[in-house]
């Protein structure tokens, strides 16, 4: 499924991205803030692919007029006891588009895809000092509910992480 927003085509992932996915995700601000490690190889970002982003619910960002992915967004289950399984959206974005608006624009189409499914609250979570993404989360209406305490997916630690959510009749896209 292909999403198109103004300024954004969200596609589907393809094993073609690798060099596109490797070019951004070996940035060692990126993967770190996100709790995954810098890409280290093509071959590496192909199985990423593979394995993670090519799964039907996670798309490439690119913008309109140009097929090559600058950051994906993905929705999946929430994996914490208080989220009961409800939706959980997370993404990123290379550094050369930080600060343009693409993320906040790729969130609220996703958000509003769900919503239409059916979704009656979508979480998003960050963990404490990546400020780019809690700004992303709050110009998108989510609220902070909690924080808890995760192992980060890829680092050998744990950190503080925020967790907010927004419903379908507080979403206002």
């Amino acid at each position: 499924m292909r999403i198109e927003t103004e300024r954004l085509i969200l596609r589907p992932w393809r094993e073609d991205d690798a060099a596109a996915l490797y070019k951004y995700a070996s940035d060692p601000e990126l993967g770190p803030s996100a709790g995954w490690l810098p890409h280290e190889s093509e071959a590496y970002s192909l199985d990423i692919l593979r394995r993670l982003l090519m799964d039907g619910h996670t798309w490439a960002i690119t913008i309109k007029g140009s097929d090559e992915p600058m950051g994906s967004i993905g929705i999946s289950p929430g994996g914490l006891e208080a989220q009961q399984g409800e939706p959980e959206i997370g993404y990123w974005i290379g550094r050369p588009f930080w600060g343009h608006g693409y993320v906040p624009e790729a969130v609220k189409a996703v958000l509003s895809l769900y919503f239409s499914f059916g979704a009656e609250r979508i979480w998003c979570k960050h963990y404490r000092g990546n400020d780019k993404s809690r700004r992303v989360i709050e110009k998108c209406g989510f609220r902070y509910l909690f924080s808890s305490v995760e192992r980060c997916s890829q680092l050998p630690e744990e950190r503080e992480t925020l967790c907010y959510a927004v419903t379908s009749e507080e979403f206002d896209d």
